[in-house]
């Protein structure tokens, strides 16, 4: 025989879950507000390319895409939004492991840098799949 779970312990799951989007919506935005401030940071000292429009557009740009994840996963709480925006940010691995770990000797940014971030993202990816699957 299979037991019914109460309502109780229906409520304190959908709580739990909804604490893990709330979590992973903050450390987004945590991660957010870091890559706008190395951006920032890149364009007052003239290191971001403008072949594709001025930085100061991809910095707002950017910001509301933050804002919109945030607010996503903040209210929304949808596990498959969770899923995509894994994806999407898992696609910043690869760059940043060969900046981390096989950058050359002509790169502008030191490996330290790309470490840095790519313990950032790891942390956010966890948070999301924490999020996403119910972990």
């Amino acid at each position: 025989m299979t037991a019914v779970p109460s309502a109780s312990d229906v409520r304190l799951a959908t709580d739990r879950r909804a604490t893990k989007f709330r979590q992973a919506a903050f450390v987004y935005l945590h991660v957010a507000i870091l890559y706008e401030a190395a951006a920032l940071a890149m364009m007052r000292r003239g290191t971001l390319p403008s072949r594709f429009g001025p930085p100061w557009v991809w910095l707002l740009a950017g910001a509301v895409v933050a804002a919109l994840v945030f607010i996503g996963l903040f209210r929304w709480q949808n596990a498959w939004f969770a899923r995509a925006v894994w994806a999407i940010h898992g696609l910043r691995i690869p760059a940043l492991v060969s900046g981390a770990f096989f950058a050359d000797e002509s790169t502008r940014m030191s490996s330290g840098f790309y470490l840095t971030a790519l313990v950032v993202v790891l942390i956010n990816l966890w948070m999301l799949a924490r999020a996403g699957w119910d972990l």
